[in-house]
């Protein structure tokens, strides 16, 4: 994995000699990675910041396993972070490890495995030359295809080396691959059931030995690695793709899980989304409770789950939309309306697995489940308290004959205009967004909200024509 790594610090030693007069003592990277966790929960740190829902669940049993000191299998549908997770485990690493100069598997200058980093200590000694390994230098990770060759992962021959001169045996004519090129460090392997049988007894070794063997070589390297993999848990199994060797080889097993309260999925998508508009509170409510009316639909293919993507997606999509509108309009603030739900909700088919008897109705669906989040949304913060006296007397305005349009190309300020003066509708903007300054964008898209859940309670029509809703026709 490419890393920017920071300038090594100058204080740090440059010569073996250098190193162990320093007091350096070398530990294995488990150890490491133990004492880093301890630390973080001795001080009341989170041991994986930016990891959002998993503090009372994933993260303890991984803090657990972990500091046993076991190789870890991550399973968990699409889009529960698993990848984002392990990807974190390099920050409990110490920042700087030292390694002999120039080993392609970072070698421990006190104690070194290669054939070339010992040849090097036999010839120079306390003079041999260390460099540095940041952190973020000590993670390599591996997506698993069918094309991934035991070659890549844990070694071939270099022809390069061999014509050269070397010969065969010449341990230093081996090119290493992924696994030993991340020794004193972690490893990772996504989608490990992907990996072809073959791929996977070479790895046996690996995780129990912690040795390797390439080709015809007879050749004994004790890596020191921590073995972090994610997989689907339908393809976990027995019966699944994955051998049972290595299945048993993995101290534990962790399960993932999607955000389990709203509060947290609202959360991951104000972290996760890169949003160009303003959206707000009251929006993000509706695509959380969006995203759970997907993952809880009897139409949807449980066994591929729904991403957290579609909820980042999204909200995406509607500060798209709300930047479109201000182009459109030259509304000075871009702010999103509930409105423009309806035409992000097609961009979204392609990140649901349906069930097969949903086909050709998948849309229709979307925007059902869209409907029904946004009235529980709308229920939740507008149900009741200091807002029922606006409320009833827009539903009185409506009935009076009035309509109100709005649309994907209809400013805000056109819909302030239409409804006029309203009674209430500070305590309106108030009581939704408590936390944000009033802008006539912001009274729009709390306005529609208020008249969409009046919709969605059948105390106004409306209708849908070419892009443009008018609420209150007959």
């Amino acid at each position: 994995m490419t890393s920017l790594a920071p300038a090594i610090p100058d204080h740090l030693p440059r010569t073996r000699g250098a190193l162990l007069a320093s007091g350096y003592q070398s530990r294995s990277v488990k150890a490491e990675i133990r004492a880093n966790i301890i630390a973080r929960l001795s001080a009341g740190q989170p041991t994986f910041p930016g990891i959002v829902g998993f503090e009372d669940t994933v993260g303890p049993q991984l803090e657990r396993a972990l500091i046993a000191g076991h190789d870890v299998v991550l399973l968990g549908e699409r889009g529960q972070g698993k990848t984002r997770l392990i990807r974190s485990l390099s920050a409990l690493l110490d920042e700087w490890l030292p390694v002999v100069d120039g080993c392609e598997i970072n070698d421990d200058p006190a104690e070194p495995i290669c054939a070339r980093c010992r040849r090097l200590l036999a010839e120079q000694g306390d003079d041999l030359a260390v460099s540095w390994r940041h952190r973020s230098e000590r993670f390599g990770e591996k997506l698993a295809t069918p094309d991934t060759s035991v070659g890549d992962l844990i070694g071939d021959v270099d022809p390069v080396k061999v014509a050269e001169g070397r010969t065969l045996g010449d341990h230093e004519t081996i090119h290493y691959g992924l696994v030993p090129r991340t020794h004193r460090g972690i490893f990772a392997i996504n989608e490990l059931p992907d990996l072809a049988e073959r791929i996977q007894v070479a790895l046996l070794n690996v995780l129990e030995e912690r040795d390797i063997q390439v080709r015809g070589y007879q050749l004994r390297l004790p890596l020191d690695l921590l073995v972090v993999a994610s997989a689907n848990p339908e393809d976990y199994t027995n019966r699944g793709r994955i051998i049972t060797p290595l299945k048993d080889r993995f101290g534990a097993e962790v399960r993932t899980h999607y955000p389990v309260s709203l509060s947290a999925e609202t959360e991951l998508i104000r972290q996760e989304a890169r949003i160009e508009a303003v959206v707000p509170h009251h929006v993000l409510d509706v695509v959380a409770r969006f995203t759970r009316e997907v993952r809880e639909s009897p139409s949807v293919d449980q066994r591929s789950g729904v991403s957290a993507r579609f909820a980042i997606a999204c909200v995406e999509a509607l500060a798209g939309a709300a930047v479109r509108r201000s182009a459109i309009t030259g509304e000075a603030e871009a702010v999103a309306r509930i409105g423009d739900l309806v035409g992000v909700v097609p961009t979204l088919r392609g990140k649901v697995e349906f069930d097969v008897s949903e086909e050709g109705q998948e849309e229709q669906s979307l925007q059902l489940l869209a409907r029904r989040a946004t009235a529980d949304s709308w229920r939740a913060a507008l149900g009741g308290g200091d807002v029922r006296p606006l409320l009833t007397s827009l539903v009185t305005w409506f009935d009076e004959g009035n309509s109100l349009v709005s649309g994907d190309v209809v400013s805000s300020a056109a819909i302030l205009d239409e409804i006029g003066p309203v009674e209430g509708l500070g305590r309106l903007i108030t009581s939704l967004e408590p936390d944000m300054a009033e802008s006539p964008g912001l009274a729009a898209a709390c306005l529609e909200f208020a008249v969409e859940g009046l919709w969605l309670t059948r105390r106004i029509d409306k209708d849908d024509i070419g892009g443009i809703t008018r609420y209150g026709a007959s």
